[in-house]
């Protein structure tokens, strides 16, 4: 079968010839339509995500849409290594499909699935977002940040706070759900006091897609600024900015911060698949906006270095 292989660590994938799959008990056979690529997808063929398996050939691709052998349309996830999404057929347990509502198209399921669970895991999952709560996004026009706006409206989040640096994309966010909007710079000071603005109005959960200087400034804002004694779930889904961050032992004592993140090993299996079937149910009804490319999967090297973020890449298999 035709697919994308990793055969080298660090560079890009290659369209050719893979062994097909074959499922074993418990497996099904999936016969794949469309597969997104995103951050994670890239982070683990280059073999630097904590989740890769690191053994060599293999076909890219965490999940995707894709026919059963009965003829149901569903997504799918987290494939046997050294099967992929990426590919003409992978094979996946059954367990980790998910049948579509007919009214979502296979593309914009594809696209959404990803981004949209990092965000409702993030606040139903770990901050466990109560209706007519505040939440602020940081990193809030990427994809999943501005799905996570929308679906934080969805929730029934009272006031959405939205950051981001492209002051352009971030107005746009008014229209999805955004309240209030917030352009990060490189002056912490007034962006601290900014921070503190909003914090001493009441931030109930922040979900972090950047970590680095705002993720820092963001803390310390929180914890000067706070309600005390009131908790303020901080949920780390991402690291967009950074790695690491130098974080003051006061914040933590001097506040009811409740720092947590978000992700495969946080939140059980089950319940992560739980939280992509809400989403894509959620979709339609909701009208959750997402930008989209798509590409045929005969095209990945040449695409495989364009942004996997804004729009989500969606490759399609004929």
């Amino acid at each position: 079968m035709k697919a994308a292989i990793v055969v080298e660590a660090g560079k890009p994938p290659v369209y050719g010839d893979f062994k097909e799959p074959v499922a074993g008990e418990g497996e099904v056979l999936v016969r794949v339509v469309a597969a997104a690529l995103s951050p994670v997808v890239k982070s683990r063929a280059s073999g630097r995500h904590y989740s890769s398996a690191g053994s060599l050939p293999f076909v890219v691709g965490i999940d995707g849409v894709g026919c059963l052998e009965d003829g149901s349309r569903v997504y799918f996830a987290l494939p046997q290594a050294p099967f992929g999404s990426m590919a003409e057929k992978t094979v996946v347990r059954a367990a980790q499909c998910i049948v579509l509502p007919d009214a979502l198209d296979d593309i914009k399921a594809a696209a959404i699935a990803n981004p949209g669970m990092s965000a409702w895991a993030a606040m139903q999952e770990r901050a466990e977002l109560v209706a007519g709560e505040t939440v602020l996004i940081n990193g809030a026009t990427g994809t999943a940040g501005r799905l996570a706006v929308q679906i934080a409206k969805y929730l029934g989040a009272k006031k959405v706070i939205a950051t981001g640096r492209n002051k352009q994309t971030l107005e746009a966010l008014h229209a999805m759900g955004a309240d209030v909007v917030i352009a990060l710079g490189d002056d912490q000071q007034a962006m601290e006091k900014i921070f503190k603005q909003q914090f001493a109005q009441g931030v109930d959960v922040v979900v972090d897609y950047l970590w680095g200087q705002s993720a820092e400034l963001l803390l310390i804002a929180a914890a000067k600024a706070g309600k005390e004694a009131v908790p303020m779930r901080f949920v780390q889904v991402g690291s967009v900015s950074g790695e690491d961050i130098n974080l003051p032992s006061a914040v933590l004592r001097s506040s009811a911060i409740v720092l947590m993140g978000s992700g495969i090993g946080s939140i059980p299996p089950k319940r992560l698949f739980t939280s992509i079937g809400e989403v894509l149910h959620a979709a339609v009804p909701g009208g959750f906006d997402i930008a989209v490319e798509a590409a045929p999967l005969s095209a990945v090297a040449e695409n495989w270095g364009k942004d996997a973020n804004m729009p989500r890449l969606v490759f399609t298999v004929d």
